[in-house]
């Protein structure tokens, strides 16, 4: 089985930047993710589970598939779900690109956070929306690093961020694919496509975001690429190293910090 390359890597520090992730945004991004009462749900690319124990909370009266190419991943994802006692879901291994559940197989797909790392997205939602049953629904959530803007401005703050676009893109994907998501589920074909845009506002009216956001996800998300933006030559130490007391400034009382996540429905 291929495995594709994922710029972040599956540290213990990244599976838990994901959970914190995951459970700072649940309301912004989550409160509309309810399917109807016995349905058969498709979750791409599960990782290590962190949205997988949002939604399966959201939906006890569904059963999820939840699958990740990753077995590492998947056997965290499963630990994680269980020492939850939630039991619906069942985890497998496949990747998104050889599918081979059967046609018209589930009445929804969920795909959170995966397509930026492709490099052929259109591919992938192709191959979801062969196993997804005619009138089915297919959710996407993708955020978009060009939506990142902040107080106190800060040049070394912006570069390190493009730093993370640019080896993402090296690695065959799109740091920035949130704004297509429209345009991609149109050309695989989806019908009834909207796309709602979900901004995160943090300054220190919200601490629960400054912490849980700007610190613990986006933050330690462009601090975990210190080592390979400087062997890449990307960035100079000294600089990137700048650019993350810059991006920490933001979370200072007087700071600011906004971001924008997109969800996407399309139906087949």
């Amino acid at each position: 089985m291929k495995k594709h390359s994922y710029v972040h890597g599956y540290s213990e520090r990244e599976a838990q930047r994901l959970s914190d992730q995951a459970q700072t945004l649940e309301e912004l991004l989550h409160h509309d993710s309810v399917f109807p009462a016995g349905s058969l749900i498709l979750e791409a690319g599960c990782g290590t589970g962190a949205q997988t124990r949002v939604i399966a909370r959201k939906n006890p009266d569904s059963k999820f598939v939840s699958m990740d190419i990753s077995a590492d991943s998947l056997a965290q994802a499963e630990k994680n779900i269980r020492g939850l006692g939630i039991s619906n879901v069942r985890f497998i291994q496949k990747d998104i690109l050889n599918l081979d559940f059967p046609e018209n197989n589930f009445d929804h797909v969920f795909v959170c956070f995966v397509l930026e790392h492709l490099a052929d997205p259109n591919a992938a939602l192709c191959a979801l929306s062969r196993v997804l049953k005619k009138h089915g629904s297919i959710t996407v959530i993708e955020g978009d690093h060009g939506s990142a803007y902040f107080y106190p401005e800060s040049r070394a703050a912006s570069t390190a961020i493009q730093a993370q676009v640019e080896l993402q893109a090296s690695s065959g994907g799109n740091a920035n694919i949130g704004r297509s998501l429209y345009p991609l589920l149109m050309q695989a074909e989806f019908s009834d496509c909207h796309v709602s845009p979900r901004m995160v506002y943090a300054d220190s009216t919200r601490p629960e975001l400054v912490e849980g956001f700007t610190k613990h996800t986006f933050t330690a998300m462009i601090e975990g690429i210190r080592d390979d933006a400087i062997a890449k030559n990307i960035m100079e130490a000294r600089d990137f190293d700048q650019g993350i007391r810059d991006l920490y400034r933001t979370a200072e009382k007087d700071g600011v910090f906004c971001y924008t996540f997109f969800k996407g429905v399309g139906i087949k």
